[in-house]
């Protein structure tokens, strides 16, 4: 039987520049997930992960961003697009990832599994807004979510204790 860690670890993701990889890649580290969108509320919060990659990578941290438009059409520009907003608006030095859907039939397969884990609030699976964090532990079994609401800030004590 597959392992949680081996599972995650098999699936295919695409970079927000083309390249085929896994989680594999980050193997050991602590990995915060977040789905982002370039034109939301929540969107400062790119300053705040930004922030928390620089000051902790060093240290086992990896944050990765994948893009959706799934909620009120945040995120309507191709991947070049988004990746310049990113760069030039956030400095985003942290890995970023093609276009996702995080719900409904079209579900990447890392969010089918990342919700299954860790569901929400009354036990929902369904990723509720831009941001949702997922933080996978670097046993790679232990997932966390924490709402769009959660800042990077809040999330920052969490994070420091599983490093």
């Amino acid at each position: 039987m597959t392992t949680l860690h081996e599972q995650l670890n098999q699936i295919p993701l695409q970079t927000i520049d083309g390249r085929t990889t896994t989680l594999k890649e980050w193997d050991g580290k602590t990995i915060l997930i977040v789905n982002v969108a370039s034109k939301c509320g929540f969107t400062p919060q790119y300053s705040g992960l930004e922030d928390l990659y620089r000051r902790y990578q060093s240290q086992g941290l990896v944050i990765l961003g994948f893009p959706c438009n799934q909620f009120g059409a945040q995120e309507p520009g191709d991947e070049k697009e988004i990746q310049s907003f990113c760069s030039l608006t956030y400095n985003v030095s942290f890995p970023m990832f093609a276009k996702v859907d995080v719900n409904g039939d079209s579900t990447h397969p890392l969010y089918a599994v990342l919700k299954k884990e860790a569901k929400g609030i009354l036990g929902t699976e369904a990723i509720k807004w831009n941001f949702t964090k997922f933080l996978i532990q670097k046993d790679g079994k232990t997932i966390s979510r924490f709402a769009p609401q959660a800042t990077p800030e809040e999330l920052e004590q969490e994070i420091k204790a599983v490093l």
